[in-house]
């Protein structure tokens, strides 16, 4: 009933609507005494910020977390951490017609059964991929909490409509490269790839169209052991994290549908001993069997969809008069929002991660 990840001794839950007062989180579970680096917090959510460069919505908002509680000299309190972030560039006017015209590929149609007519629609209400400004948050605090343990994450851009950015290294994933693609304009292991995938943006843009793409994110320093199996493992709990971002419509760990065209010789992750650590030699299953992480690096993949939200006349259906209509979407939307994504699936790891920990 409620957008909650519900995680053990860790819940995150997400409010608000895109064109509401304000949108936030409330993160339980978190340890008492940890020290937040608030310029690192906002740092990590300017990342998520729309760039001037012609890809991202022209929407601008500071997206400023006002923590209201959990929160005191600087440390967390253990009780629960909540955090508000208030919508201060908004035109509702854009959405008038979605009320009754459902806009293809998103929410409208399925989000008025569910609530039998009660939900916000305005630039699609709790649906929107605005939500994903406290998700990124919460995933923001949990990275420190997870760094003070040495364990870090990374997700850049694998793909943008085709083209291909360098992957990780599955077997060896420096903090430096880390650092480097999260500082970086387009986060990307081969830089030289950016202007491809910019120009593939750019012409769907002129063509009222819109692109999507894939993300890989990894995460380093976690020890062997943590998870579990059946349906509360690692990649489960990743992925329903990663799940909560809008446009996201696959998860992939380490070779992903690729194990499809494989033989076992070929797939199995030879061990061998490094001095007292077992480690693989290969790392196909992306750092996890049986939902346990195995002391290697966790690797997956996140595809995204194009985004719906496209200038160009689409049908569908008026939905509360029963009948065929043509839609023409207004508004301010991302020709592309693979680059925006990339963050919010890092967060979502965090989240993932951190609650078998605490």
């Amino acid at each position: 009933m409620s957008s909650e990840l519900n995680f053990g001794n860790l819940s995150v839950s997400i409010f608000g609507e895109s064109h509401g007062a304000g949108i936030g989180a409330v993160i339980n579970g978190l340890p008492s005494g940890v020290e937040l680096d608030m310029e690192k917090i906002l740092d990590f959510m300017a990342r998520r910020a729309p760039k001037k460069d012609g890809m991202s919505t022209r929407r601008s908002e500071k997206d400023t977390p006002e923590i209201l509680s959990g929160f005191y000299n600087g440390k967390t309190t253990g009780t629960p951490l909540a955090a508000v972030i208030r919508n201060t560039d908004t035109r509702s006017q854009d959405y008038g017609n979605i009320s009754t015209e459902a806009r293809p590929g998103h929410a409208d149609y399925t989000g008025f059964m569910r609530y039998k007519g009660a939900n916000d629609p305005r630039g699609g209400g709790h649906f929107s991929g605005r939500l994903t400004a406290p998700l990124v948050f919460a995933g923001a605090v949990c990275a420190q909490v997870l760094e003070q343990r040495g364990i870090l994450s990374c997700a850049h851009i694998l793909a943008i409509d085709g083209v291909y950015d360098d992957a990780f290294d599955p077997l060896d994933v420096s903090t430096e490269l880390m650092e480097r693609v999260k500082k970086a304009e387009m986060p990307l292991i081969n830089e030289a790839k950016a202007d491809e995938m910019k120009a593939r943006v750019h012409a769907a843009a002129n063509d009222l169209d819109s692109v999507g793409g894939i993300i890989e994110c990894a995460v380093t320093g976690l020890p062997a052991g943590i998870g579990s199996p059946m349906f509360d493992g690692l990649e489960n709990r990743i992925s329903t994290a990663v799940f909560g971002i809008p446009a996201i419509k696959a998860v992939a760990f380490g070779k992903g549908f690729g194990f499809a065209e494989m033989r076992g010789s070929q797939a199995n992750d030879a061990m061998y001993m490094a001095g007292d650590t077992v480690k693989t030699k290969t790392n196909n299953n992306g750092g996890i069997f049986g939902g346990i992480s195995s002391g290697m690096p966790v690797i997956f993949t996140a595809a995204v969809k194009p985004t719906p939200s496209i200038a160009q006349p689409q049908q569908t259906v008026d939905f509360k008069r029963n009948k065929d209509a043509e839609l023409v979407i207004k508004g301010r939307h991302d020709a592309c929002i693979v680059p925006r994504a990339v963050p919010a699936v890092e967060a979502a790891a965090n989240i993932a991660i951190l609650s078998f920990l605490v």
